[in-house]
């Protein structure tokens, strides 16, 4: 194990754990692959989740009074969408496991986890793409997007478990660890930049100050994937959601 790596040792308290997370971000180091106990990890996220609610909050209350002022604030595609079960299934729980292993399951600097999400896009992008140059017209294209999705995302969800599986007993690769704050931070950038397409082309410069809340979660994320297990991050990504969908919601029935 490269000498840099550390074992995080299990926070005392909430306090303890939120200090803990400040001292990473200051340096990020890529720690040793030394599992904690399943309770230890479920209560660093429960602490986090408070700390993530705290900081929206905080942003929220910003951007209210942004909008009292008169500033016109750009819309998300949520705002004139009706949240229905099918749209607060996919937020709360597919969108957490998609986002969590494009962006952060390769953090760990594992050969296998690299390998996964590199080989498991490519094969879902590719099975996508077969599946689309064999129709005919546009009508007809528009109507296997649902199928070529599920079949390219079986095929890359099979490639990216074996490619885990073969490589399962690799340690986080040198280079990878050398320069893990670069990728750490790259991380939690591109997280927060592919929110932007949340919003319309012609309002994505506006909207950059808009997508810091999905940076700031984007770095909470990032410390629980590598220090509490991938589990850690998606569980607190589905809090952080449903929350905001809560939100949505409770602001929708109160308009």
């Amino acid at each position: 194990m490269d000498a840099g790596t550390t074992s995080l040792a299990p926070a005392n308290s909430t306090r303890g754990e939120w200090s803990q997370f400040a001292t990473f971000l200051k340096r990020p180091v890529l720690p040793a692959r030394a599992p904690l106990p399943r309770a230890a990890s479920l209560v660093a996220v429960l602490r986090l989740f408070l700390l993530d609610v705290m900081v929206m909050a905080a942003l929220l209350a910003i951007a209210g009074a942004v909008m009292s002022s008169g500033i016109d604030v750009p819309k998300t595609a949520l705002a004139d969408m009706e949240i229905g079960a099918d749209i607060a299934l996919a937020v709360i729980f597919f969108a957490p496991l998609a986002e969590e292993f494009a962006f952060r399951g390769w953090l760990s600097g594992r050969p296998g986890h690299v390998l996964a999400v590199l080989l498991g896009a490519l094969v879902a992008f590719g099975a996508m793409m077969l599946s689309f140059a064999a129709t005919t017209g546009p009508a007809e294209g528009m109507g296997v997007i649902g199928p070529a999705m599920l079949v390219g995302g079986a095929a890359g969800m099979a490639v990216a478990g074996l490619s885990v599986f073969l490589l399962r007993h690799r340690d986080a690769m040198g280079w990878f660890q050398r320069l893990f704050p670069l990728l750490f931070w790259l991380s939690a950038v591109g997280f927060a930049s592919v929110h932007l397409f949340n919003f319309k082309p012609e309002e994505m410069m506006m909207a950059l100050p808009l997508v810091l809340p999905q940076f700031v979660t984007g770095t909470i994320l990032g410390y629980l994937r590598v220090n509490y297990g991938l589990w850690a991050s998606v569980l607190l990504h589905a809090l952080h959601n449903g929350a905001f969908i809560g939100l949505v919601l409770l602001a929708g029935s109160s308009a």
